[in-house]
């Protein structure tokens, strides 16, 4: 027990220390912004602030915007969304070297003197990357990922890090460490996750271009939560370091952009999709931004549907994507029904039995030593339950479709060791090739699809795993999908969200209907799906939907 106390006593510390650590960053920035408005008392950050991002991008590069007062501007803009939302994790104080240099050198790259926010699980040279973990306070990397790197090339200026939930294994954004981040909405909502940090920063205006990740939905649920765009690549379309994560994953893990609108997104792929990226890391294909598929005007053929039969959609989800498909036929494009079918199947499958597919043994070893177990709790103590208990509770479970870790629930140890499956061990082939090949029969281009939204009460993603079947669906077939907003949440679809009864009728159908609840004025956002290595024609169908 005294062994006990002092261990714990000592994962305190460590984390009172990183408190202290943040809270010192914070005001680093603070100071770093005084003395620049005192300096350059007549700088006009309003019209900076609200510049897009091509617009900004071009006067840094033309000169007639000086670099300094763009990255002042945002820094201390970002310092005031922090204060609001708690998104901010870190201050890159090399940033401001980084500045200097970028003045002096004047290579002009597509993002030249940009500031960018970076997702705290993605590495910077010197910085923790601690996924909310106290056991990765005080490890620094020791260089910075490849996306980092390419930013840098580019002539980006990645200028903090922000927050996620512990393990990523949410669309929640809180761990012990550094706390809850608040929606900048509406401060009771969460600003979803694993990339809420960035989905605050960016939906705040704290940040012009923010750079997360996605396993299950980690850049769409936060755009589509704080009323931003996303998009999430086919997974090698980019590469960033998973080194850090717990397990080899069974759905394609990508790093991708986040942005006001699409354009900006458009401009940072054209960015990252560069040569350096090529060079850096030789398992990313070598396939240069094709701006003709981009920039074309042809109609499209657009396959679309209302819901996955798993989780039903809220009535503003619904009509998100009524409003849209009608706007699309309006403007000369094709809309055609796509049946979905199987999606259960593929969630608990290959999804939920994919990240325990060593029987929780990799998933239980990342959580020894941690105070606390986060949003993943229920996931741990399965995990760790001894295996007659799991057989026990799975053949319980049997009778109640809608209950998910009842899939993982008796999954036998790879050989009875701590290895972990790798991807290929649970690709979903036949759904995937059954998927495109109606796609196919179609003739579609690209898909619309719903978005979870609006945002969930803060607290309520914990309970709603089973909620990620509009986003994970295309983890697990490793398509681009992007988010944009289309509409915010009405009286009416208040007044009808008292009928919501879901599809299984269960404890988390109703708990569902609560999490919807009061949200009068939010962001609904849809989905914009295309197939693998489409990243171009995906964000030319975002582009069409923002437009209309």
């Amino acid at each position: 027990l005294l062994l006990r106390w002092r261990r714990r006593r000592g994962l305190w510390r460590k984390v009172a220390e990183a408190q202290q650590r943040q809270e010192r960053s914070l005001v680093r920035m603070e100071t770093a912004v005084q003395r620049f408005r005192e300096q350059n008392p007549s700088v006009n950050v309003v019209s900076i602030l609200s510049l897009p991002l091509p617009e900004l991008s071009k006067k840094l590069r033309d000169g007639s915007l000086p670099l300094d007062h763009v990255f002042y501007s945002y820094v201390g803009k970002a310092i005031q969304i922090t204060t609001e939302t708690n998104c901010i994790t870190e201050y890159l104080q090399e940033s401001e070297n980084q500045l200097r240099k970028v003045k002096l050198t004047g290579k002009q790259g597509l993002l030249y003197g940009v500031p960018v926010s970076i997702k705290d699980s993605i590495d910077c040279q010197g910085h923790d990357s601690t996924m909310g973990f106290i056991k990765y306070l005080n490890k620094p990397a020791a260089e910075d990922s490849v996306v980092v790197q390419v930013l840098r090339r580019q002539g980006a200026i990645p200028f903090v890090k922000t927050n996620v939930p512990q393990s990523l294994i949410s669309y929640d954004c809180k761990n012990l460490i550094f706390g809850q981040t608040c929606n900048p909405l509406l401060y009771t909502r969460t600003p979803g996750g694993s990339s809420g940090g960035e989905g605050a920063l960016v939906g705040g205006g704290g940040s012009i271009l923010g750079i997360g990740t996605d396993v299950g939905g980690s850049l769409r649920f936060p755009a589509a939560f704080c009323g931003i765009c996303a998009l999430k690549p086919t997974g090698n379309r980019l590469r960033y370091s998973m080194s850090a994560l717990f397990w080899s994953l069974a759905v394609a893990a990508a790093v991708g952009p986040l942005a006001k609108d699409v354009e900006s997104l458009a401009l940072c792929m054209r960015a990252l999709l560069c040569e350096d990226m090529f060079n850096l890391d030789s398992t990313v294909p070598p396939l240069p931004f094709n701006e003709e598929v981009y920039s074309s005007t042809q109609p499209l053929r657009i396959g679309y549907y209302e819901t996955d039969f798993f989780t039903m959609p809220s009535p503003a989800m619904r009509r998100a994507v009524r409003e849209t498909k009608q706007l699309l036929e309006e403007a000369g494009h094709t809309l055609v029904p796509f049946e979905l079918t199987n999606v259960d199947y593929v969630i608990f499958n290959f999804c939920v039995r994919g990240l325990f597919s060593d029987g929780g043994t990799s998933f239980v070893k990342k959580f020894n030593g941690e105070l606390e177990k986060g949003g993943s709790g229920m996931f741990f103590w399965l995990a760790k339950s001894p295996q007659w208990l799991k057989t026990l509770l799975s053949w319980i479970a049997k009778p109640f479709p809608g209950w998910m870790p009842k899939e993982s629930l008796n999954q036998q140890p790879w050989h009875g060791t701590s290895t972990p499956l790798t991807t290929s061990t649970f690709p979903p082939q036949d759904f995937c090739h059954q998927f495109i090949a109606q796609w196919k029969k179609l003739n579609l281009d690209v898909m619309l699809c719903p978005m979870l939204g609006p945002a969930l009460h803060i607290g309520y993603p914990g309970k709603l795993s089973v909620a990620v079947s509009y986003t994970m669906l295309y983890n697990a077939l490793d398509f681009p999908a992007g988010v944009v907003p289309v509409t915010t949440v009405t009286d009416e679809d208040e007044d009808e969200l008292k009928d919501y009864k879901g599809y299984y009728r269960d404890w988390w159908d109703r708990t569902l209907a609560k999490a919807f609840g009061g949200n009068v004025g939010m962001p609904v956002a849809v989905q914009c799906v295309a197939l693998p290595w489409q990243e171009e024609l995906c964000l030319r169908f975002m582009k069409e939907v923002e437009t209309l």
